[in-house]
């Protein structure tokens, strides 16, 4: 989803804890309403889920070797960092996961529990909370299975610092799922002078190109602070279609799973990259 995360470097005698651009806040503030307009400014969000559900569902099935037909992510607690209003947080819910979701917007979180709450069994699965990553850092050290950091990335000051947040309320071996945009000048022309300006696809003002990522730096990121990265997919949106594919280039926008360090004696097993991408786009929403 996404979000509003800024982050700083807490300096010596800082008052401030806040962590949240007040502009992008207002920015994402006016679009609160519309999360769930399934046709309106978060249409590309929710065709995303078609590829980011199974891709997250995939992967981690591929992980364990017990799960509960019907319910494949029973038991796994997942921390939905930029939740929004809950676009992804349902489906992961539906699929059987414990899902904490998060987002400095009040607004955001109003919509996202008002609209859980439709339906019982999600209303038990789910829980949103009005809060930064850094804020919920002591209460969660360790307490997470898998983060979920979908379209937030690109918009946080200080990328290290969310790292490090993420890996301190991970568990050890927990997996970290982030999609995002590369830095190119072609993400500049097609996400921001055409996605926002000719065809509004995603409002105006949503995306500043100087945060985006290139994967390199991303990945470079995660192996200096503990993680294993696992997979990098590039991702391709049809704006005829409205549907998302997998695509080995990543100049535009790409996915990423990284894993925690564990114990040292404990290996992670994981499926070879081709396979959890040929299973991640045949396989379809969940949501």
């Amino acid at each position: 989803q996404l979000s509003l995360f800024r982050f700083t470097v807490k300096r010596p005698f800082s008052t401030s804890h806040s962590s949240v651009d007040s502009k992008e806040m207002k920015k994402f503030q006016l679009l609160a309403h519309k999360w769930w307009d399934e046709e309106g400014e978060y249409a590309a969000l929710h065709s995303m889920n078609d590829i980011r559900v199974p891709f997250i569902r995939d992967t981690l099935l591929s992980m364990s070797s017990n799960y509960h037909l019907g319910n494949p992510l029973s038991g796994i607690r997942i921390l939905d960092v930029g939740c929004g209003g809950g676009l992804l947080s349902e489906p992961l819910g539906r699929l059987g996961a414990s899902v904490t979701g998060i987002d400095p917007v009040e607004d955001n979180i109003r919509t996202a529990d008002r609209h859980k709450s439709f339906d019982p069994v999600l209303a038990k699965r789910i829980q949103y909370k009005s809060s930064s990553l850094e804020e919920i850092v002591e209460e969660s050290m360790e307490t997470f299975d898998v983060i979920v950091a979908s379209e937030v990335v690109e918009h946080v000051a200080d990328l290290e610092m969310f790292i490090k947040c993420c890996s301190q309320v991970l568990k050890p071996d927990g997996s970290l799922f982030i999609t995002t945009i590369n830095k190119t000048q072609l993400s500049y022309v097609l996400g921001i002078v055409v996605a926002e300006k000719i065809m509004g696809i995603v409002p105006e003002g949503t995306h500043d190109w100087e945060k985006f990522v290139p994967p390199e730096e991303l990945e470079h990121l995660l192996e200096s602070n503990g993680f294993s990265v696992k997979t990098v997919s590039g991702m391709l949106y049809n704006p005829l279609s409205g549907s998302w594919s997998w695509t080995e280039n990543t100049s535009l926008n790409y996915a990423v799973h990284a894993v925690k360090a564990g114990a040292p004696s404990h290996a992670t097993d994981t499926l070879p990259e081709t396979d959890t991408q040929q299973r991640s786009a045949t396989a379809g929403t969940a949501g």
